[in-house]
């Protein structure tokens, strides 16, 4: 019986539109996942990106310091610590 009423008449095309709504329901939940993700990405480029310059900036700081205690009291002497 059941099957007979899925088959013929307005219950097939109310299952036919139940599906289409279900179909761009879950289409439309996934695009919103998606979105989220690729906006957790960009905010860990980001992160790593700054993490990255503070990086570079310790390192060409620690390239440019005095080899040993003299040389830093003579610099701090000069002024240009």
């Amino acid at each position: 019986m059941i099957g007979w009423l899925l088959t013929h008449g307005p219950a097939r095309k109310a299952l036919g539109l139940i599906l289409a709504a279900a179909t761009v329901l879950l289409f439309l939940l996934n695009l919103r996942r998606a979105g989220e993700r690729a906006g957790r990405a960009a905010e860990r480029l980001d992160a790593r990106e700054r993490n990255d310059a503070i990086h570079r900036q310790m390192l060409d700081a620690a390239a440019r310091r005095p080899p040993d205690r003299d040389a830093l009291a003579e610099r701090l002497r000069d002024g240009r610590f």
